[in-house]
């Protein structure tokens, strides 16, 4: 390994159960000889972390022993595994935030990210990100160009999920594009349209605020799917994404598509809803989900050092370290869009 000037020691919040998050001293991690050590720069909160947070389970996920939540996140380069050239040392990186099996039959056909092996940050079995030294794969950790913020390059990973969307959407220029749920990967997912030459992009969301954000962030348009909802039926959009989980909200997108339409289902819902299968049927949609990404770092970097998509301005807060339940619970005001945690702030 070469390395400098790294500790031996450093600082990581831990949520010890449900509720409780505990700022420990622990050994720095030793990358192995494919992988970084990464100072993390920059950790944003996503609804993950907040469902371990506040439940302690997310799904089949359950917390059982103490984890490191954050699994967006960014930072600097400052020691390698002896496979990695050390000149990627001071390198600024964008992490994605996964190490799949390489023999995998979803690896090998390149889904790697359905791999059922995975060790995903911030899953029960491997710590994320809420802490100042993490390893990951050097093929994982993406150059980031100057113009690409610390704050943006831990918001890669959400844009990340907005460009797997939009490749399983199709968009295309003219589009006229419908997403409902504007929180943070809804409003990714709206200036991912914009930027694929989307005309008419439609964004619903039962709070105000989170319309009227989505204004400025590439909507063109925004209704409230209590009182629109007829008009939503009535769309006929070529492409549906649900970033929302909500099930109302789901049926009712799936109903807005034209005929030949296609709805990417992203939102983390209810295990199982009822849907409109004779609309499915009759309209001959196409309907599939969207589970994490592969590939997609590098249109995300473009996409954000090109100014198509602006990630900073989506960061409503920042916090400390040993603030990290305070951003995690941040995430409770409808204002907030993006809460992001700084190790070394």
């Amino acid at each position: 390994m070469s390395e400098q000037q790294v500790p031996s020691t450093m600082r990581a919040s831990v949520l010890v159960r449900a509720g409780e998050i505990r700022l420990e001293e622990r050994p720095v991690p030793q990358p192995k000889a494919d992988e970084v050590l990464v100072q993390v720069r920059a950790v944003g909160v996503c609804g993950s972390d907040v469902h371990f947070y506040r439940d302690g389970h997310l799904g089949d996920w359950i917390v059982e022993e103490p984890l490191v939540l954050g699994h967006e996140s960014g930072g600097v380069i400052v020691a390698v595994g002896s496979d990695v050239n050390a000149s990627r040392i001071g390198e600024r990186v964008s992490i994605e935030p996964q190490h799949p099996s390489t023999s995998s039959t979803e690896t090998l056909r390149g889904d790697y990210n359905l791999d059922p092996h995975m060790e995903f940050y911030a899953v029960p079995g491997t710590d994320g990100a809420f802490q100042e030294y993490v390893t990951i794969q050097s093929h994982f950790a993406h150059a980031l160009p100057d113009n690409v913020s610390d704050w943006a390059a831990a918001m890669l990973e959400p844009l990340s999920v907005a460009v797997a969307t939009a490749r399983k959407a199709g968009f295309q220029a003219g589009d006229r594009v419908l997403v409902t749920g504007a929180g943070p990967v809804g409003l990714a997912v709206a200036q991912v349209a914009r930027a694929s030459g989307a005309t008419e992009i439609i964004v619903t969301d039962i709070s105000e605020g989170r319309r009227e954000s989505a204004l400025r962030f590439g909507a063109t348009r925004v209704l409230d799917p209590r009182s629109d909802a007829a008009e939503i039926d009535a769309l006929g959009v070529d492409s549906f994404v649900d970033a929302s989980g909500a099930t109302p909200a789901i049926q009712s997108g799936i109903r807005a598509l034209r005929a030949g339409g296609r709805a990417v289902l992203v939102g983390m819902g209810s295990g199982d809803i009822p849907l409109p299968l004779s609309t499915i049927q009759n309209k001959e949609l196409t309907i599939t989900g969207v589970f994490r990404y592969a590939n997609t770092w590098p249109t995300a970097i473009a996409l954000a050092a090109s100014g198509r998509v602006d990630l900073d301005a989506m960061v409503t807060g920042t916090f400390p370290l040993d603030q990290t339940r305070e951003a995690l619970e941040s995430t409770a005001d409808p204002s907030t869009i993006k809460s992001v945690v700084e190790p070394f702030k």
